[in-house]
């Protein structure tokens, strides 16, 4: 199982501790009810409804954003170079212990 720290645009943590490898930051979000990830396409890389910020230590093992993703993040408000959506980030044991925070506009 694979850890990951949500961080609300408040300071609160939502911490989960039994993310499955394979699964998406998106899908562990909402099968945890972590507020601020509305994932209104479902996953399939439609809106930006997912948008994070992943934590400076973690963009290098994390990797870079597909050219759709960049597209739809040009919809999203607040964008900045350590923007993702969580539904593009599929989790492995690589990334056992992820910090995300949620943009203030999203909760």
């Amino acid at each position: 199982m694979t850890t990951i720290s949500f961080i609300q645009h408040d300071g609160r943590v939502d911490r989960i501790e039994d993310a499955r490898p394979g699964a998406s930051v998106m899908e562990v979000a909402v099968r945890n009810a972590v507020p601020g990830i509305d994932a209104d396409c479902g996953g399939a890389c439609a809106c930006a409804t997912c948008h994070v910020y992943v934590s400076p230590e973690w963009l290098q093992t994390v990797g870079p954003r597909t050219d759709m993703e960049q597209a739809m993040l040009e919809f999203a408000e607040g964008v900045q170079e350590n923007s993702r959506l969580a539904c593009q980030i599929r989790l492995d044991e690589s990334l056992d212990g992820l910090v995300v925070q949620l943009p203030e506009h999203q909760h």
